[in-house]
């Protein structure tokens, strides 16, 4: 199972979607929340302005002050009316918008103090906005354009007055205690709301990889009950005109050019047979068939990968202490695509064999894939199922598998659709990866085990037959 953290190339979404260019973040952000947010600015600036005035009576250059505003007011309002409400801003325009943003508020908080002013922490918005919404280069030109503000103001600026007169000063060794404390934030708060947006978009999007595994194992066994219960229906009428057609074959066999199209109607209609039983395995909306012993669930989600170069070993027994009797579980879609998922990724990890044993007790239900492959990386046996997990791969694992991306993907759909089902998923490594090759034990590569409780997976006899309902005369 090697590296065993991949990304199945059937699962992979379409680029449009955002899902494997992680970097691409235009017109994500609509203008109309940018206008929003600029008008909750616009708003606080003016109340801290005219409270700043007529309630403390501090000398602002008022004219100064309010022609930063109404800079911001013209930009909103040009931005309002000229563009409609459900655009969405491209990385050029949504950059600057936020640079505009920064730039007025730092020549505001110039007027009115410099960082003697409490406000010059909003100077952080901007950043953390694009942080949040845009790509990274975005954010690092606007966290390098605010640290420049942020050292112009602390140098030129006009200092606060009091009412009297008076200048409002602080100490050198707290301005630059504020400077610090803000540049430091900047990076920071860019930082984890970067991170914390990238967490969210990467599971918001292994999710919709998720179900749409789920929807297409769906199909798939809704079309196989389909194309069976075509093929009972069928049935009948094909039998009939079997018989009609070998009765015609008898009775005009002095009439050779008619019997050969009787044959022919004859063949056709085998033909027809052994195609509609060769597309269906299941039956017509069988109840029995919505249930299977636990080793035949196993088989059929491994049955993709048995003939793949590797040999596939089944070992279904009772633990000690359970009943003997093995049991039925639902063929649930999420149960069959997970365990093929795992399935998969030990066939493609592994050096010649894999083993797949269930086992079962009073109370749970266990089902361990083990491969002979060089196992899991120790430094990401911990992070086994989150999605996105981008690790540098080898040369020759690149060569043997050039189709996979190394995102971790296929283990996390296996492993969200199995804990859906009731299941816990424990992941370990067979042996110590420094021994050597013939130290190590015949299963020496990576382990997944997977463990419901019973009562989550069993199925009862009711659920296969039905309850007994009245037959009306």
């Amino acid at each position: 199972m090697g590296y065993a953290i991949k990304a199945r190339p059937d699962l992979m979404l379409p680029a449009s979607l955002g899902l494997m260019n992680r970097d691409t973040r235009s017109e994500w952000v609509r203008l109309r929340t940018l206008i929003l947010l600029r008008w909750l600015a616009i708003a606080g600036q003016l109340a801290a302005i005219t409270v700043a005035d007529r309630v403390f009576g501090m000398l602002l250059p008022l004219g100064l002050c309010y022609l930063a505003v109404g800079a911001a007011i013209i930009a909103n309002l040009v931005a309002a009316f000229v563009f409609p409400e459900n655009k969405r801003t491209s990385e050029l325009e949504a950059m600057l918008t936020l640079l505009f943003d920064v730039s007025q508020l730092g020549l505001l908080i110039s007027l009115t103090g410099g960082l003697t002013n409490p406000f010059a922490l909003l100077i952080l918005v901007p950043v953390t906005i694009s942080a949040t919404a845009l790509e990274l280069r975005t954010t690092v030109i606007l966290g390098g354009v605010a640290i420049v503000l942020v050292t112009l103001v602390s140098v030129v600026y006009l200092p606060l007055r009091l009412a009297d007169g008076s200048v409002l000063d602080l100490p050198v060794l707290f301005e630059f205690g504020f400077w610090l404390a803000i540049v430091i934030g900047i990076v920071f708060m860019a930082l984890y709301a970067r991170r914390v947006a990238t967490e969210i978009r990467s599971m918001s999007d292994a999710l919709l990889a998720t179900q749409m595994a789920l929807a297409r194992e769906q199909k798939l066994t809704d079309l196989g009950g389909v194309v069976a219960a075509a093929a009972h229906e069928l049935g009948t009428p094909l039998a009939t005109i079997k018989l009609v057609s070998t009765e015609l074959v008898e009775e005009l066999a002095d009439r050779p050019d008619q019997q050969e199209d009787a044959r022919l109607i004859r063949s056709q209609a085998d033909r027809c047979r052994d195609i509609l039983r060769s597309m269906g395995r299941v039956g017509k909306d069988d109840r029995h068939l919505r249930q299977a012993p636990l080793g035949t669930v196993l088989r059929e989600a491994a049955e993709p990968h048995m003939n793949r170069g590797r040999a596939v070993a089944f070992d279904v027994a009772a633990a000690p202490g359970g009943e003997d009797r093995q049991p039925s579980i639902h063929r649930h879609p999420e149960v069959i695509h997970g365990l093929r998922n795992l399935v998969q990724n030990a066939v493609d990890f592994s050096r010649s064999s894999v083993w797949i044993d269930g086992f079962w007790t009073d109370g749970t239900i266990t089902v361990r894939i083990t491969d002979d492959g060089e196992g899991y990386p120790a430094h990401l046996i911990g992070r086994i199922g989150d999605p996105f997990m981008r690790s540098r791969r080898g040369s020759q694992d690149q060569q043997h598998r050039p189709e996979y991306e190394g995102m971790g993907l296929g283990l996390f759909i296996a492993k969200t659709l199995l804990e859906r089902s009731g299941a816990e998923l424990s992941f370990a490594n067979g042996s110590n990866p420094f021994l050597a090759r013939d130290e190590r034990p015949d299963r020496s590569g990576a382990i997944v085990e997977v463990v419901w409780p019973r009562s989550r997976l069993e199925a009862s006899e009711t659920d296969a037959l039905g309850e007994n309902r009245r037959i009306d005369a």
